[in-house]
Order: C-alpha cells, then structure tokens, then sequence
C-alpha cells in the first residue's frame, strides 16, 4: 500500500481545485469585475473537461508509459492553476481552470488503475477507496478550509495551497509509483454502449440529475447565502455541508450492507435531499442552529447518493463493473458541470438566487421520481419472475 499513498494526496487536490471556487466568488468577481454567475463558469470548465477528458485521454494514452502520463497530467494540473493565479481576464481564467480539469480527468483513472495494479487482490477495494476518499475530502474539508485561507492569502494564495498539495503529489508519483503497464480503463465506446440498456440509462441518468440540483447549487453557495440574508461569513455553512458530507460518506456503506436496497436507499437520500435544498430560503433566516440543519442534511445526502447507484450498476452489468462505475461517475461530474452552467443562466437572466434554489429541488424532485418509477419497474420484474403458485 505504501507506493499508493501518495495519489489520495494528488486527488484530494484535485477535489479542492474543482469546487474551491464556491467559496471565493465574491472575491474572484470584484478582482476581475465579473458578474458572479459569469465567475461561477470556473467550476463549469474544470468539470466539464474533467468528465470528458476522463474517458476520451485515458483511453488514448493507454499505450503511454504509466507512470510519465500521471508525471505530466499532473505537471499541466500545477501549470493550469498557476495560470489562474495569474490570470488578467475571463477567458483566460476559464482557459486555465478547463486545462485543470483535463490535467485531472487524465490523471485520475490511471492514478486508479496504477493502485488496483500495485496492491494484492484481497486490498483493491481499500485502495480504490483511499483514492475517492482524498478526491471527496478535498471537496467536503479543502474548500472550506480553502476559504479560511482566502482570509489570509487572497483567493490566488488559494489556489498556490491547491499547488502545493499537488507539489507534494507529484513528488510522491515520481518517488514511489514505480514503473508500470496497466490494463487499459473503460474506452468512451465502452461506456457508450451501456447505455442502450433501459435500467442502466434511467440509473445514470438519476446520478446526472442528482450532480445537477446538489453539485451545481454548491457552486452558487456564496450568493445564494449573501442573497438571502447579507451574512458574509460563509465559513460555517461550508463547514457544515462538509461534515454533513463526511458522515454520509462514511455511514452509507454500513446501511446498504444492513438494508440491501440500494435503490429504496437512494429514493429515501434523494427526498432528503431535495427536501433540504427546498428549506434552505425559510431556514436560513433563522438561528444559526436551524440554519446549519439543511446543509448538514444536504451534504449527507449528496454524498452518500454515488453509493447506491454504484451497487445497483454493478448488480445490473457484473460482467462491466469497471464500466459502469466510471461513466457513473463521469455522469456525477457532467451533471455538475451542467447544474453550474444553467445556474449562470439562471441568475444572469436576473432572476433570484431564492428562485435558484427552489429550481435545484425541483431538479431533485424529478430525479425523485425516476428513481420511484424504477423501483415500480424494478418490482413489476420481479413479480414476473416469481408468478404466484
């Protein structure tokens, strides 16, 4: 395990980078004079071109050396972010942030490959574990952390933090990974494919919907919570979301092992969720401790809801599990991507961050829905199966 510890550390950068943004948009925007929808793109580009490049460069390079593809993805990962630190204009922070994106897009599923290789059999899962923990981490503790460093350093001394975790990274793919082939991940065809399978579709499509309504609000959590009731102090929210996030991560495994229904599981996280998000106008308002209650429970549901729909995958296309599971979570990512753009649309046609937000519950409301009809669909299977005597 130990020539595998260094790349949670890459990928919790990564994790920090894409979604850092959602802390600091006031400050981007006044720097720039941008409207903060407009910077709110930043997380737009980076996941966009994470989740398109994952699939598409990872499959290229697989003849390359392993080991060079992770050194240099990472090196245009540290040169995209010192180009936004620099950066003198709109275009060329979100030319940055997508060359972010691709740097980690290509990194992260041979970075998963190259683990699952070195490891023994019976470790895999724990490795492969160790590397969606640091990505998850880095999202649920470096963004608010990142904020609190905002404090101090500006939000460009943000981003040399993110390139100083990745620094530490690199150091550790050139010290400890040795040199190595690995089987080739999942071709964009591959996954493609899958998708002319109904329960495997309708499933993606409730994991691309759910990124749209959660991940895309994330983006926007600085002028949502300004915009309703002028605090400034973003902190604790973002902490909260975090925790929330941290102990559905954790927990969710345990109750899929105890319930072994991972799809009621989802239906029950996806209402929590959309019924989160929708009190969050009315909540905010109030106490602080009431306040925090809806982002905690959002950021429990987000985060536990990838879970689920991976055992559900894998249970419908054993024989594809790795496929599965990648365009799973290349939907999480386009989702994301998708939900921060509408929102930009959203809020620079002058409507209200309140109307953003009842509009994400709406999202998580339909993937609600879906999820009820496969359940139907799922039961009616299996009453066919198993006829009455």
């Amino acid at each position: 395990m130990k020539n595998i510890l260094f790349l949670p550390i890459a990928m919790f950068a990564f994790g920090m980078d894409a979604y850092v943004v959602a802390g600091i948009i006031p400050d981007i925007s006044t720097s720039f004079q941008i409207t903060e929808a407009e910077t709110a793109q930043m997380v737009t580009a980076f996941t966009l071109c994470y989740a398109l490049s994952a699939p598409i460069l990872a499959t290229l390079l697989v003849s390359f050396p392993t080991k060079k593809a992770l050194v240099l993805s990472m090196l245009m990962f540290i040169a995209a972010n010192l180009v936004t630190i620099f950066s003198t204009h709109l275009t060329m922070l979100l030319a940055s942030r997508a060359l972010a994106g691709i740097g980690a897009g290509i990194f992260s599923p041979l970075a998963a490959a190259s683990a699952a290789s070195l490891v023994p059999a019976d470790k895999k899962g724990r490795a492969l574990g160790l590397l969606l923990g640091g990505m998850s981490a880095g999202t649920v503790v470096g963004v608010p952390a990142g904020l609190a460093l905002a404090t101090w350093l500006g939000w460009q001394g943000v981003f040399a933090v993110v390139i100083g975790i990745a620094i530490i990274g690199l150091i550790g793919v050139v010290l400890g990974v040795p040199q190595i082939c690995v089987a080739p991940p999942p071709s964009l065809k591959a996954r493609v494919a899958l998708l002319a399978s109904r329960s495997v579709s309708t499933t993606i499509t409730v994991t691309f919907l759910t990124a749209v309504a959660s991940l895309g609000l994330y983006s926007y959590l600085a002028p949502v919570i300004t915009g309703i009731t002028q605090q400034t102090n973003l902190t604790p929210y973002l902490w909260v979301w975090g925790l929330g996030g941290m102990v559905g991560s954790f927990t969710i495994g345990h109750l899929i092992d105890w319930v072994k229904h991972p799809r009621a599981i989802l239906l029950g996280i996806l209402t929590l969720m959309s019924l989160a998000i929708l009190s969050i106008p009315s909540s905010l308002p109030l106490p602080s401790i009431i306040a925090f209650v809806p982002f905690f429970l959002w950021g429990a549901a987000g985060w536990s809801s990838l879970a689920p729909q991976q055992h559900t995958l894998i249970s419908l296309q054993p024989e594809h599990s790795a496929a599965v599971v990648a365009l799973n979570s290349s939907s999480n990512y386009l989702g994301g991507a998708v939900g921060t753009l509408l929102g930009g649309l959203w809020l620079g046609h002058g409507l209200s961050v309140t109307q953003l937000v009842y509009a994400a519950a709406a999202v998580g409301g339909v993937a609600v829905a879906i999820q009820i009809g496969i359940l139907r669909q799922s039961a009616h299977s299996v009453a066919t199966r198993c006829p009455d005597a």
